[in-house]
């Protein structure tokens, strides 16, 4: 026994350090990942969802109105005195226990159909705020896949400026041998000692600007601090053909939380107007009740007197409104008003989001074009710079002409890859208001 319970603890323990070496490797996120984490675990979405379940819990609330309600009543009294006998006008000296009990029940029949109206809003308004859930889902959702893609680029800007110093250095090697050999002065070497220190500054600032937006997205994720965490790399971007401005307005019409919110915004306007017309109504009522009593000025002992005393009633209340100061038809006035503003905040909710993306659209369409241009330019500019080292290998070269050739072609390079993730994004962001899913292809998948 003793052998198996020491096995057994050997085991636990070679487990437990399994997984800590497994929780310590760095974990890669494809951008699929943490928007899936994102929605799990992003405070706004919770609260979303707690509101959802609120209006939840008030629809229950609501719907229990059509039930009766039913109360019970117990009462013991004890009375010590005294009082003046009617027929003999003597002063009398009593003590006198008393019970009263009772059960009392009320159902609403009719009012004006305010219950059944306050039913329907309330299944309007668990309509509205699971909508309101999916926006700060697709909030969150937006805000990841900029931040993603804004990681991308700096990742690959690092890359640019790996590559720079790199060369950089080389060319410094270069111009300090012709520097001994004679063949250049001494200042086309310190040039390119100031291109490589330069470079290294740039690689370092680089990879600082990484850093933090690494952590700013980490943050957005609300990891734990202590959280390995790395973005993988994609695959070669492939960018879809941009679609119809006005088939992507019409799909985002239907598709949109935010949108159709605002419908059912001017449907609970309207149900509190009909709500508010009910108070023109009568309300009818049912009422019921049973009750019993004991006195001690009885001669019947307690259970005698609970049977003798039972009784029970049944009625019905009719309550006519005659005049209530106004107050029906002001309210039934404010919520015609209310109609008016939902269904104009509605308009400019919709108006704004075809400006939202009209914008997407465009600049969607500008950096294709723009990326295209980019590429050419850059492709150029590499030729260029690769004819120019041959010149300065040769000596038919300044050293200046030759980092002015690098740093053309280095511009030409974060152009290109600043216009291939802009379009990237906006690529996305078209995708998204057609209802379609974010993904974008990674090396991890």
């Amino acid at each position: 026994m003793k052998k198996y319970i020491v096995l057994t603890i050997l085991i636990a323990v070679q487990f437990a350090k399994g997984q800590t070496t497994i929780d310590s490797v760095q974990k890669v996120w494809t951008l699929e990942a943490c928007i899936n984490y994102a929605l799990e675990n992003n405070i706004s979405v919770k609260q979303a969802k707690l509101s959802k379940n609120i209006t939840e819990a008030n629809y229950l609330a609501t719907k229990s109105l059509r039930l009766p309600n039913l109360n019970g009543n117990a009462s013991q009294n004890f009375t010590n005195g005294n009082s003046i006998d009617p027929i003999t006008s003597d002063f009398v000296s009593q003590q006198i226990n008393s019970t009263s009990l009772g059960l009392n029940s009320q159902l609403t029949l009719f009012q004006g159909n305010q219950i059944n109206n306050q039913i329907k809003q309330g299944k309007l308004l668990i309509d509205q705020y699971s909508l309101y859930e999916e926006e700060a889902k697709n909030n969150i959702t937006l805000s990841i896949t900029e931040s993603y893609i804004q990681l991308l680029y700096a990742k690959e800007n690092i890359l640019i400026a790996e590559n720079n110093l790199e060369v950089s250095q080389k060319e410094e090697e270069r111009a300090k041998a012709r520097l001994d050999a004679g063949s250049i002065a001494i200042k086309e070497y310190t040039d390119a000692q100031s291109q490589t220190a330069t470079n290294r500054y740039l690689l370092i600032n680089t990879k600082n600007d990484y850093a933090l937006q690494l952590l700013s997205l980490k943050q957005q994720l609300e990891l734990p601090p202590n959280t390995n965490f790395e973005i993988a790399d994609t695959d070669e971007i492939i960018l879809d053909v941009v679609p119809d401005l006005n088939e992507v307005y019409s799909e985002a019409l239907e598709n949109l939380p935010e949108i159709n919110a605002g419908k059912i915004n001017v449907s609970l306007s309207e149900k509190d107007l009909d709500i508010a017309k009910g108070g023109y109504l009568p309300t009818l009522s049912l009422t019921g009740s049973l009750g019993s009593g004991y006195t001690s000025t009885q001669d019947y002992n307690f259970t005698d007197q609970l049977d003798l005393n039972f009784n029970q009633r049944l009625g019905l209340s009719l309550n006519v409104p005659i005049f209530n100061r106004n107050k029906t038809k002001s309210e039934v006035q404010t919520a015609k008003i209310n109609i008016d503003m939902a269904k104009l905040k509605l308009a400019q909710e919709e108006k704004d989001l075809y400006k939202k993306i009209e914008t997407a659209w465009q600049n969607a369409i500008t950096s294709q074009s723009e990326m295209e241009a980019a590429d050419m330019a850059k492709n150029a500019a590499k030729e260029s710079f690769r004819l120019a080292q041959k010149q300065y290998e040769l000596g038919a070269l300044s050293t200046t002409d030759l980092i002015l050739s690098q740093n053309t072609y280095t511009n030409t390079e974060q152009n290109y890859i600043q216009t291939k993730y802009l379009s990237l994004l906006y690529n996305q962001l078209l995708q998204f208001y057609q209802g379609n899913d974010i993904k974008i292809q990674s090396n991890e998948n």
